[in-house]
């Protein structure tokens, strides 16, 4: 987040959270003041309708508050072990995504860092005019998936997630291991190839089963680099899964 000296930086921290007597909740932001407040804490006692209301819309800006100071990505994002270390959210993600469409994690990862180097807001560069005015930019894709905007809304209709955001990495995570599971059924491929996978996670799977890759000398680069990933991920997973799952319990 980028502070200035007249834009000091934000923290938030609940100052009150009464669920026994569902009470009030105060939100403190620190601008060297302490009696300044996002949301003063007054009492609020749910008796009716309407105040259970007021409850769900502040709880919901809260968390729209909360989720739009976004992180930056891990420091070390060659090192699974660690970027689960560090984001335990992104090992529950991940091995939600396995559990529901047989993708192993280390597959799935090794394509987000391909794709993304697990970049939230990764958006292709724009084309430019002359070499120098920025343009339009060459597709729809973006966030940690780099998913096209009408593959996305695919996923979207077929899970009934539709309040999914490619700029969440949970979403991002299960969208990847959809389309993988798609690719298995449709194009054949082994849920632990990750080379092959890849190819056809870039080139659809029309694209894929006709071979459209096969004079792509950079893609092919690209899919041998997922592959080398994966493998890596894999071994350094098998070694730190049962210590993440020791410090999550």
């Amino acid at each position: 987040m980028l502070t200035t000296k007249s834009s000091p930086a934000i923290c938030l921290a609940a100052t009150e959270w009464d669920w026994g007597g569902l009470g009030w909740i105060g939100v403190g932001v620190d601008w060297g003041r302490r009696d300044h407040f996002l949301i003063s804490p007054s009492p609020i006692r749910y008796q009716s309708d309407k105040l259970w209301r007021m409850r769900i819309l502040l709880l919901l800006g809260l968390s729209l508050i909360l989720s739009s100071c976004a992180v930056g990505r891990p420091a070390n994002v060659s090192n699974v072990c660690d970027m689960f270390e560090d984001r335990r959210s992104w090992y529950r993600a991940a091995e939600r995504s396995q559990e529901r469409w047989g993708v192993p994690v280390h597959v799935t990862m090794a394509i987000i860092y391909q794709e993304s180097g697990f970049r939230a807001r990764a958006r292709p560069e724009r084309n430019r005019v002359l070499w120098v005015i920025p343009w339009t930019r060459p597709s729809t894709a973006r966030g940690y998936a780099q998913a096209l905007s009408s593959t996305w809304d695919d996923y979207q209709q077929e899970t009934g997630n539709r309040i999914a955001s490619r700029a969440n990495f949970g979403d991002a995570v299960d969208f990847v291991g959809w389309y993988n599971h798609h690719s298995v059924r449709r194009s054949n491929i082994a849920l632990t190839d990750a080379r092959n996978l890849y190819l056809a996670y870039h080139e659809g799977h029309t694209g894929y089963n006709r071979g459209t890759y096969q004079n792509k000398r950079w893609l092919l680069d690209a899919a041998a680099a997922v592959e080398r990933n994966a493998v890596r991920y894999q071994t350094q997973y098998e070694n730190c899964r049962g210590e993440l799952d020791r410090g999550w319990f």
